[in-house]
Formats: C-alpha cells, structure tokens, sequence
C-alpha cells in the first residue's frame, strides 16, 4: 500500500514538472552528484579540491546560484507556463495537454462569464475583514499593554486561533454556523429567541444562506487573525520609548491621551505588516472557505475557488489558467502598493 501511495505521488511529481523535457532532472542529478562528490572530498580528500574551495571561499554567492536556479524553475517558469496554457489551444473537458497557440478567448470568456462579478467581489469584500482586524486587534493590545494580571495567558488565547489551520478553523465554524444544533444558534435559544421561528423566516441560517454567507465568513476569519494583529500591534506598542512616555505623564497628559498623541501614531509599520499580512490571506483564503462552506455554493465563490472547479471539476485547464493570471495580476496590483507604502513608512 505504502510502495502504491509513494509510486503515485513519484509520477504525479514527474507530470507536473514537465515530464522532464529538456532533461530538467537529469540536469538536476548531476548538479547533486557533483555537489555531493565536491563535499565527500572536501571532508575525506581537501588537497585534491584545495583550489575549487580556495575560489568557492572567496566567491560564497555562486552558492545561491543552486537556490535561485530552482526558485526560477518552479516559479517564475511555472507562471510562464500557467500564462502559455492561458492563451494555448487546449479544449475544454480534454485530459490530453495542447500548447498551441489558441487567442485570447479564454480572457474574453471570463469577463463575459455570469461567475466573474459575483467572484470578484466576494473576493474584494475579503479585505473588509483588515479594518475591522486592525480596529479589534490595537483595541485588545492596548489592553494588554495595561499589565494586568492574567496578560500572558491572554495573550496567548487570543494568538491561539491564528496557530489553527484553516481547515481546522472553517471546520468548527461549519459546526458552529449549523441552523439546527449549531453553537450560535443554540446559545441565542438559550437567551429566548425563537430559533425554530427565525429559521422558518429564513433568518440565523449563517453560512447556509447566500445573502449571510460572507458576513458568516469574515466574522471567522476575525475570529483567527485579530489575536495575531493584537500580538504585533503590542510588540509594537513595547517598543516605544518609556521616557517619552513619562515625560508626558509628568506634563499632566492621561493615558488615553497619550495613547493618542505618542503611542498609535507610532505604530505605522507595524499597522502596514498587518495590513500586507492579511491582504494577502483574504486574496488566498481558498482552503478556509472550502472547509467551510464547500466549494460548490456558488454564493461563496472567490476567483480561487471559481478557478478550481473550472480546472478540477469541469477539466477546463487553459480556462482555469486565465483565471489564476487575472488573480496574479490583482495580487500585484493590491499587495505591491501596500509593500511600498510599508517599506516606505519603514
């Protein structure tokens, strides 16, 4: 079973690196050989490769030369090729690859699609959930900064739910999204509301509703990252300077002012980390919703999931990659700004 699970996954690897065309592993076997004969005689024989190191030691960067070989293969190339396959000839429901050049249709396709506004937008109200992270998560540090009794065990519940997976995460929610049995649902009965009535009405279905879906899905996704906006936002808040501090307080200032006037106004970089760091998780938060809600309820669908069951589920793979080329190029537009604004604040 073990020698059929590991013959699988060799010949799956094998197919998604290109089938080896243009002897890319042979290439690769050889470049490990002789790395690995290189350090068996530096350890064993060091005269016979005295000069090879002496030029290694004063030359160390041609070291990275081996990472940032593979790190364009598998990633610059692969995004050429995601490209290529975008634009290629390759038919709809046809398992056999065809990289022939086949036009722009796909990109036209997509626009014109019913799917692409609602995904786009449930992919752009993602980011709804950055205000509302940062406004909750400098709220709870400024508690913690108080140096109550019981702060590091708070703090590290509230960084507890950041640690969870997102299959974890979308999977409790699910149970507590549930309308019948589920843990909002029956803590609202317990306060007196008429559960059974409401659900009648089509109202507390949570997740199970298309016009309460997402809400349902950026509270869960708050839940999980405003423990760790928190966290960064009190590292932040330690490090300013106590002096400044007490010399206000000796002025007359009171906490909430100094707050306001020394302290947040501090914390630009750290508030443009959080704003870059879950940016980019609400742009790939595929795993989460799919452990949530499923990704066959189209309400929910974001550009990654839409391009999931083109490629997955309707063996649409050259539609699919037009998708995720109009991902990456939404990425760059939104993250690439946010990392020069933090690096320029920096």
């Amino acid at each position: 079973m073990f020698q059929e699970m590991l013959e699988e996954f060799w010949d799956s690897f094998y197919y998604m690196t290109f089938e080896d065309r243009g002897g890319f592993w042979t290439i690769v076997g050889v470049i490990a050989g002789v790395v690995l004969l290189y350090h068996l005689l530096l350890r064993f024989a060091p005269k016979v490769v005295a000069p090879i190191h002496k030029f290694l030691s004063k030359h160390p960067l041609i070291w990275i030369l081996i990472p940032a070989a593979a790190l364009i293969y598998f990633v610059y190339v692969s995004l050429g090729w995601n490209l290529w396959v975008s634009v290629s000839d390759w038919a709809e429901g046809d398992l056999e690859a065809s990289y022939g050049f086949g036009g722009f249709g796909n990109y036209v396709k997509m626009f014109n699609s019913p799917y692409f506004w609602p995904a786009l937008g449930n992919t752009l109200l993602l980011f709804c959930l950055i205000p509302i992270c940062l406004l909750l998560g400098l709220g709870l540090a400024l508690v913690m900064d108080q140096g109550l009794r019981g702060t590091a065990v708070f703090r590290t519940m509230i960084l507890l739910p950041f640690a969870l997976s997102f299959v974890v995460t979308g999977t409790v929610w699910a149970y507590m999204y549930r309308p019948t049995g589920g843990v909002l649902n029956s803590f609202l009965s317990m306060l007196g509301v008429n559960v059974s009535a409401a659900i009648k009405e089509g109202n507390l279905m949570w997740a199970s509703s298309s016009s309460s879906i997402m809400p349902s899905i950026i509270i869960a996704m708050v839940w999980q990252f405003s423990g760790y906006v928190a966290v960064v936002f009190l590292a932040a808040i330690k490090n300013v300077r106590v002096n400044i501090i007490n010399a206000a307080k000796l002025d007359g200032a009171y906490m909430p002012r100094i707050y306001w006037k020394l302290v947040i106004p501090q914390l630009k970089g750290a508030m443009g980390s959080c704003i870059t760091i879950l940016a980019m998780y609400a742009l790939r938060s595929f795993d989460f919703i799919v452990s949530l809600v499923g990704y066959t309820t189209s309400s929910a669908w974001t550009l990654p999931i839409w391009m999931y069951n083109e490629a997955f589920q309707n063996n649409n793979f050259a539609y699919s990659s037009a998708i995720s080329c109009f991902l990456l190029a939404l990425v760059l537009v939104l993250i690439l700004p946010l990392t020069y604004w933090t690096n320029k604040r920096k």
